[in-house]
């Protein structure tokens, strides 16, 4: 668990931030209780949601009779493919999350990674994965505007190249970039799970030394190895700790996130 910054005489625009990444796997099972969540976290945060949606895109490229592929855990897209990834994302997916904080009262301003320049990309390999890229440079001074005036940002991961061509970009990497260039405080990655697991029980601290020998045993394994090394990746002397949470509960118990805590490095007396 991690205990919440205190808010006591801090101006707003002093807050730290807190960047949420959202599977897009987890988008219909996300409870009433996880949305309520970001009304307590944001008297603490500013807080930013990076979010997925390849079940929706899946779900479209099929009904639309396009065959996707999967090359080492980035879809390979095409143009025609593109073309139903921004739909997903910014039509669907992005609507459908700013409606459900808008429920919460909450002024959510959705954005796609490739408006204003916003995520500054280039291709990762164009003959492998198509227009599959990576972050080069986010636009901060946006989401700053955007924080200061009490909206809260929701970014589909989509990226436009110095060249004017937008890419797909994976969600769990884009929030990373996010989260190092807004000098974020906290990234949490929301999953199916209550954290890292182990003997059935979520870890509630770890180490990016521990993490790496749980991926060698076998512990941690499937779609949660990715999420966990983008979060080692994130690290830094900023951004001291990333978390994986559930989103089939509230993020906040006893004024306290719930979930299991990478920290760049451990913290005397925690074990």
């Amino acid at each position: 668990m991690s205990k919440l910054t205190p808010a006591i005489e801090r101006e707003s625009d002093q807050k730290p931030v807190v960047v949420v990444k959202l599977g897009g796997s987890m988008l219909d099972r996300l409870s009433e209780e996880f949305y309520q969540s970001f009304t307590e976290l944001r008297e603490h945060y500013h807080c930013i949601i990076v979010h997925g949606g390849g079940p929706a895109i899946t779900l479209m490229l099929k009904r639309l009779n396009i065959e996707t592929e999967f090359y080492e855990g980035f879809r390979k897209t095409t143009k025609e493919t593109l073309e139903v990834v921004e739909m997903a994302l910014s039509g669907k997916v992005n609507a459908q999350i700013t409606a459900e904080l808008a429920r919460q009262s909450i002024r959510a301003i959705g954005l796609k990674g490739s408006d204003a320049r916003l995520l500054t990309a280039k291709f990762i390999d164009q003959e492998k994965w198509g227009y599959v890229g990576t972050i080069e440079h986010v636009e901060t001074d946006l989401l700053l505007r955007c924080l200061h005036a009490d909206y809260m940002p929701v970014i589909a991961p989509l990226g436009k190249t110095t060249g004017g061509q937008t890419v797909n970009i994976n969600a769990d990497l884009a929030a990373a970039a996010v989260a190092k260039s807004m000098n974020a405080e906290k990234l949490l990655f929301v999953t199916d799970v209550p954290g890292i697991l182990r003997g059935g029980k979520a870890i509630e601290d770890t180490t990016p030394e521990e993490v790496a020998s749980l991926i060698e045993t076998g512990l941690i394994y499937g779609g949660m190895i990715p999420k966990v090394n983008a979060a080692v990746e994130a690290l830094s002397d900023q951004l001291q700790e990333v978390m994986i949470v559930s989103g089939e509960q509230p993020l906040i118990k006893h004024n306290q996130l719930k979930g299991t805590r990478i920290q760049a490095r451990r913290k005397e007396g925690v074990k």
